[in-house]
């Protein structure tokens, strides 16, 4: 267990209430991230009875956004309104809420480790003397101390550290994207919304907003299921390969950290400690040794098939299915064996509707 230490006197604790989110949006949309803090948060208040306060800097659009957090789960909204917080940029969101923070002083806040918030998630620790346990895979309370239990891999994952913030308030923790699922949605569900009109101006705001330049990423963390390819492979091409299986099986294809730094795929496309964490129906692993790093990225998957050539690689103990062989034999029979059995389905459907 760590306890942080800050240079200043700690904070009187008995001051701070409630449990807050930053629902974080782009471009007048809230990101998924937002609905999967929504979940945590909304676990972690009923559990210990706090209210759920989401945070939302943002445009006019800001009001759409505010009623569709409340439906994924928030209590209240506190939402701070102005064109200039349509893009997220650093210096005015750190401002804003880290003002917020000092005035209403949360008990816990958690952020989605995304770029945007990985970024404004330290500076607001910063700028209120606190702690931040950041890239968390597990949080929850204690119910005795009232206490954030804040967890994350270390030593190369090979060890859960289990860090509290005991002094200094609020507590505050970023989550990676893909660990917590959002609860379902209640459409119609009512909460509060506090609006706070900002005074801030474009002229204000040091950075300058010039062109908005988006790369077109994929989204492997919602997939019901995941093909993932490793260095067994042994070249660039076995992506192909893993393209048709993904495709014959409705999921999407992901990589190694190797294959990654190989160039061979996009990041975007990593999972494991260092990329993204992955929860599939299916998680298929073709030609991954499955390193610690690469299991904390998957190891939520409901069902995992395995395919590689060493039956003691460390990914087989984590499958229900192991393969073991050359993928370049195993991966075409079964993209052959799923298409045969999609074909003998239609067939059977067809006699049965002629009979």
């Amino acid at each position: 267990m760590i306890v942080n230490r800050c240079a200043k006197p700690p904070a009187n604790v008995d001051e701070y209430k409630d449990l807050w989110i930053w629902l974080e949006q782009n471009d007048g949309e809230l990101s998924h991230i937002s609905l999967e803090m929504a979940g945590i948060g909304r676990k972690l208040a009923d559990k210990y009875k706090e209210k759920l306060v989401g945070i939302l800097l943002a445009d006019e659009s800001g009001e759409r956004m505010s009623q569709e957090a409340i439906e994924y789960g928030v209590d209240k909204v506190i939402f701070v309104k102005n064109p200039v917080f349509r893009h997220y940029r650093t210096r005015p969101y750190a401002d804003t809420i880290s003002k917020l923070v000092e005035e209403r002083k949360p008990n816990y806040f958690i952020i989605g480790a995304t770029h945007n918030g990985r970024d404004l998630a330290s500076r607001i620790a910063v700028r209120v003397n606190t702690g931040i346990t950041a890239d968390c895979t597990e949080i929850d309370i204690d119910p005795t101390k009232k206490l954030l239990e804040a967890r994350r891999p270390a030593f190369g994952g090979a060890i859960l550290a289990n860090i509290l913030c005991s002094r200094h308030r609020p507590q505050m923790a970023s989550a990676r994207p893909g660990i917590f699922k959002p609860v379902e949605r209640v459409i119609g569900r009512s909460g509060e919304v506090e609006r706070i009109d900002s005074p801030l101006r474009e002229e204000d705001v040091v950075t300058k907003l010039l062109q908005i330049v988006t790369r077109e990423e994929v989204d492997i963390t919602t997939a019901d299921v995941v093909v993932c390819g490793g260095m067994g492979l042994g070249k660039k091409e076995g992506f192909k390969m893993l393209e048709e299986l993904a495709a014959e099986l409705g999921g999407i294809v992901a990589a190694s950290r190797p294959t990654v730094d190989a160039g061979w795929i996009s990041r975007d496309r990593q999972v494991g400690q260092t990329g993204k964490t992955v929860h599939p129906k299916l998680y298929v692993a073709v030609g991954v040794s499955g390193a610690i790093q690469h299991i904390a990225g998957m190891k939520t998957s409901e069902f995992v098939i395995s395919i590689n050539k060493d039956a003691a690689a460390p990914i087989i103990k984590y499958s229900d299915i192991a393969l073991i062989g050359d993928a370049y034999d195993i991966v075409p029979k079964l993209i052959d064996s799923i298409r045969k059995g999609r074909q003998a389905q239609r067939e059977g459907k067809t006699q049965g509707q002629a009979k």
